[in-house]
């Protein structure tokens, strides 16, 4: 992606509860949007096997098409994890990101994929036959826990930087790798959630009987005084221009890492 702006994806207007994204009920009235740059929903084909996201540079997202089992290991016997969900906490199109690719001893093509539940980190394998074309993302949102500090690249190139607001002491926000699942505007951005929010596969670790399970967001905030800062339940808080403008450079899919 380049610094220059880019059109927002197409969306559904909805009436939802702000509870898994952000830990917290409330209701809006909120358009799930995809912040797609150029070029980020391009169809990606592939060829190869092995490893086919590195979670930097390039990473490969893709819809489920059906509510497949997921497995520990790329065979039809394998334990089962979880199974695909179609949705959201949220209501909108769930996705996943697509770690590698490999060809069981049956001539099945397996896809590893990181998935939103708890423990966090959990990954798992599905048919390739279960998900949707794939998609090519080149952002990554790196989250440094002890600067208080959120940067957004492009192929490693630094494009948006924020002071942020994590959780604090009991509701940290958690360490490890995760993904971009869902956006939402969320109106004037006068509200405790600010102008958009971000839903990602993260989910607290200490608050898993919260409405909508404890996801975690990245969202906007009322409070700009308060950043930077430990303030939150474990959600990442960003002032209002600067999400805003998050919301024009990071597409769905987008590798987050919370360091």
């Amino acid at each position: 992606m380049s610094d220059r702006p880019a059109p927002p994806g197409s969306g559904t207007r909805t009436v939802v509860r702000m509870t898994a994204v952000c830990c917290a009920a409330i209701s809006v009235t909120a358009l799930i949007f995809g912040a797609v740059p150029a070029g980020a929903r391009e169809l990606a084909p592939i060829d190869g096997y092995g490893r086919l996201s590195d979670e930097t540079r390039v990473s490969y997202w893709a819809h489920p098409l059906r509510g497949a089992k997921v497995r520990a290991r790329p065979r039809p016997r394998g334990r089962v994890i979880t199974r695909l969900h179609l949705a959201t906490e949220l209501g909108s199109p769930e996705i996943y990101l697509v770690l590698s690719r490999r060809r069981a001893p049956t001539g099945d093509d397996w896809l590893l994929l990181r998935l939103p539940m708890r423990p966090n980190g959990t990954t798992g394998w599905v048919r390739e036959s279960t998900l949707g074309a794939l998609h090519r993302v080149r952002t990554q949102l790196v989250i440094v826990r002890p600067k208080l500090r959120a940067s957004l690249y492009y192929r490693k190139r630094l494009i948006w930087r924020a002071d942020i607001g994590i959780g604090r002491s009991g509701t940290e926000t958690p360490k490890g790798r995760f993904y971009i699942r869902e956006g939402l505007r969320l109106g004037d951005g006068n509200g405790p959630y600010g102008a958009h929010a971000f839903g990602t596969s993260a989910y607290s670790e200490n608050l898993s009987d919260w409405p909508g399970g404890g996801v975690v967001g990245i969202h906007g905030t009322n409070e700009p005084e308060l950043i930077p800062g430990r303030i939150s339940h474990g959600c990442v808080r960003v002032s209002n221009p600067k999400v805003r403008r998050l919301r024009k450079k990071m597409p769905l899919g987008t590798p987050v890492w919370i360091r």
